[in-house]
């Protein structure tokens, strides 16, 4: 059973935060839910999941306050139904013992697999606590493999599907990728998220897009979710992505089928977005043969981080409207 924590009242949006059971014996995951307080302006029906990416949680992206509101504020001011997952090992759920041990001892922890199972859950919690049958998933980055292979297999389960950065990987020729091997997880520093956000970009470019100041803070308050981060200076991050990505790179093998998705796909992608780009959204897109309705919008002054930066609002609109049309 999971546990849950009190109702927090934050300028007519309530948050609540849940504790579910992950996959590994006596660990949980933060499940979070936030909706207006308002009954009659909430959207009958408008349940949706936000599923994170490669390296950070959910709570530290799509629940991360700027000016005041998050991705999740935005939609559940709009009367959606808002819950986003951190994965085991990512954000605010729990670590597991491997990530205490030097990574190399232990086999890549959090696969693709593990994390479709995790969402399972997720899902299913969501749909005992508000006795519905389908809802809404948002993937970023790495996540649209997850709800892309969730949305696949489970097509009854979804309603709309969002792809935010839909990750394609094809067969890479190289030594350094066919002699790699990962450990259990991987270490991030501040500089490294930091330098990560502007790659290919000059200065002058990615400071018109969000500014110095705002990157710095959000990566020294992201990495922190870590227990051991004043200890070590690290996030750790779970390398079971890592591992899929090299099987994927090494073979040529798709990291998921896009065509057994059978509901309609929204792929939206910064045109700056350097890696999971608008090629690569482009290629997904073709690749939605059984898509009831599939949309691919290319927006402007933004990166692989564009949910965090000053045309965000841009990204907001696409995805709202999509799942209110």
């Amino acid at each position: 059973m999971a546990r849950h924590s009190k109702w927090e009242a934050i300028e007519m949006i309530l948050k609540r935060d849940y504790r579910i059971p992950s996959l590994q014996d006596g660990l949980e995951l933060l499940l979070r839910n936030k909706h207006l307080s308002n009954e009659d302006q909430r959207l009958p029906g408008m349940t949706v999941l936000f599923v994170h990416g490669a390296t950070y949680g959910s709570s530290d992206t799509f629940d991360y306050e700027i000016e005041g509101m998050s991705w999740m504020d935005q939609l559940a001011g709009l009367g959606f139904d808002a819950w986003c997952l951190d994965l085991l090992g990512y954000g605010q759920s729990d670590r597991p013992a491997e990530m205490n041990e030097p990574p190399e001892d232990n086999a890549p922890l959090v696969d693709t697999e593990h994390a479709v199972q995790e969402v399972g859950r997720a899902i299913s919690f969501i749909q005992r606590e508000r006795g519905i049958s389908h809802l809404d998933l948002i993937g970023y980055s790495w996540g649209t493999a997850i709800c892309g292979t969730y949305a696949g297999l489970y097509p009854g389960k979804v309603r709309k599907l969002v792809l935010s950065g839909a990750l394609w990987v094809e067969k890479i020729e190289s030594e350094n990728l066919a002699s790699a091997s990962p450990g259990a997880y991987r270490g991030v520093t501040v500089e490294a998220a930091f330098e990560r956000w502007q790659a290919g970009l000059k200065a002058e470019d990615i400071n018109a897009l969000v500014s110095e100041e705002a990157r710095r803070r959000w990566c020294e308050q992201t990495l922190a979710c870590d227990p051991d981060f004043h200890l070590t200076g690290k996030l750790r991050a779970p390398s079971g992505v890592t591992k899929d990505f090299l099987r994927v790179a090494r073979t040529g093998e798709p990291w998921y089928d896009p065509g057994l998705i059978q509901a309609p796909v929204q792929i939206v992608v910064g045109e700056q977005d350097e890696e999971t780009t608008p090629a690569q959204g482009q290629t997904v897109f073709s690749r939605l043969t059984s898509a009831k309705e599939k949309r691919l919008t290319v927006l402007g002054g933004g990166t692989h981080s564009m949910l965090l930066e000053n045309n965000r609002h841009q990204l907001f609109d696409v995805v709202s409207g999509f799942l209110r049309d």
